[in-house]
């Protein structure tokens, strides 16, 4: 078996994940800040180390600016939701996600606002004077952009596009869904006011984990209101980071889960699981551009690609290679639109969209030569019929 899909949910987990929640639901499996007793107490120590480590990771100072959320979706919707107002413009890009794009649809109907999208060209690259223009002359409130899109891998320049948005006032939302864990991500420096992401991707956490961080200064209204075990007292939500984002009991095993990921990514070095994966996504790229009737829609590594690659062949349908690629060498992908129609669109492959490959930590450099073997061959096997 070879598992090519990573960019859906990786797979395998470090085995030290599955061990860390073992341990909560047999050894402490209390709540967190629900009780003063040392089980509760326990628990409370794996939010705030998770909590610790995702600051290290992105190079925050306070761990309380991390609010936990069920996965990156929730998050967004949380950060949307909270800071939209009603007759707002909003800017996003031609590279977004349903987890984006459906929201704000909801909104344009809730709240009468008023949506730009950003287009991007053949490659996906993004026209920053065309942004800069509009950033210029129109009143936006946000601009909530996909950091990596999970449909090809492209990469926005948020070092570019995040000064426009200050020196406009805009206020700025990153979907990290794809890029937090899979790439070094600089928070401190980009300074976004919130970012977005999950913990079942390159964080190596378990599926029902994710959140997001928010700048200081930045209130998005909570989303959800309840118990915190935080002002039992009063009957007013809490107004203070996090307590005031996370109510109900939290998914802390899924958070023991994912402290752990977290720990396998610092002793692995996160650039060195991004320059595998790359390695990885490169010899995809060579050798599938030289397959007849292939057309690649990835980015090149030097035009800031992650290792995320799609594709067609031509005449075959995406289903029927997806589907000869599982049954007949074991190689799992992810076929169709990838819940991205916008980005399908962006790239002149809607309706029928891509074959997605999305190599992870764990593939190796044999498995990347037998998936171009049997590409080549179902390729070869429909020339040839």
């Amino acid at each position: 078996m070879i598992y090519l899909d990573n960019a859906a949910t990786s797979f395998p987990k470090p085995e030290t994940v599955a061990t860390a929640m073992l341990d909560y639901l047999t050894n402490i499996g209390a709540s967190p800040g629900r009780s003063g007793h040392q089980l509760a107490a326990a628990a409370g120590r794996i939010l705030f180390q998770t909590r610790k480590a995702l600051t290290r990771l992105f190079n925050l100072d306070d761990p309380g600016r991390i609010v936990f959320t069920e996965n990156a979706t929730y998050a967004l919707n949380l950060s949307l939701f909270g800071l939209i107002r009603p007759g707002d413009r909003i800017l996003t890009t031609g590279l977004e996600h349903n987890s984006v794009m459906r929201p704000l649809r909801r909104l344009e109907e809730l709240r009468q606002i008023t949506i730009d999208i950003l287009p991007g060209t053949a490659t996906s690259h993004y026209d920053l004077k065309l942004m800069a223009e509009w950033c210029d002359q129109r009143k936006y409130r946000l601009a909530v952009i996909n950091h990596v899109s999970n449909v090809n891998g492209t990469v926005a320049p948020l070092p570019a596009m995040l000064p426009i948005l200050r020196d406009n006032n805009i206020l700025s939302i990153i979907d990290g869904a794809q890029s937090a864990g899979s790439r070094p991500i600089d928070l401190g420096q980009l300074n976004p006011d919130v970012f977005c992401f999950t913990g079942h991707k390159s964080l190596f956490g378990p599926p029902g984990t994710g959140g997001l961080y928010i700048k200081p200064g930045i209130a998005p209204q909570p989303f959800c209101y309840g118990g915190t075990g935080s002002r039992s007292e009063t009957e007013y939500q809490p107004d203070f980071m996090p307590d005031c984002y996370e109510s109900g009991t939290p998914n802390t095993v899924g958070i023991a889960g994912l402290n752990a990921g977290l720990k396998f990514i610092e002793e692995k070095g996160c650039n060195n699981i991004f320059a595998h994966e790359q390695k990885l996504a490169e010899i995809l790229r060579q050798n599938l551009n030289n397959i007849p009737n292939l057309t690649l829609f990835t980015p090149k590594i030097e035009d800031a690609a992650m290792p995320i690659v799609s594709f067609t062949l031509k005449e075959i349908n995406c289903s029927e290679i997806g589907y000869r690629l599982d049954r007949d060498f074991g190689i799992m992908t992810r076929v169709g639109l990838h819940c991205a129609p916008r980005a399908h669109k962006n790239i002149a492959t809607f309706p029928e969209g891509t074959v997605r490959l999305a190599p992870g930590f764990f593939n190796t450099e044999e498995d990347i030569e037998k998936v171009i073997t049997a590409i080549a061959k179902i390729a070869g096997g429909y020339n040839n019929g």
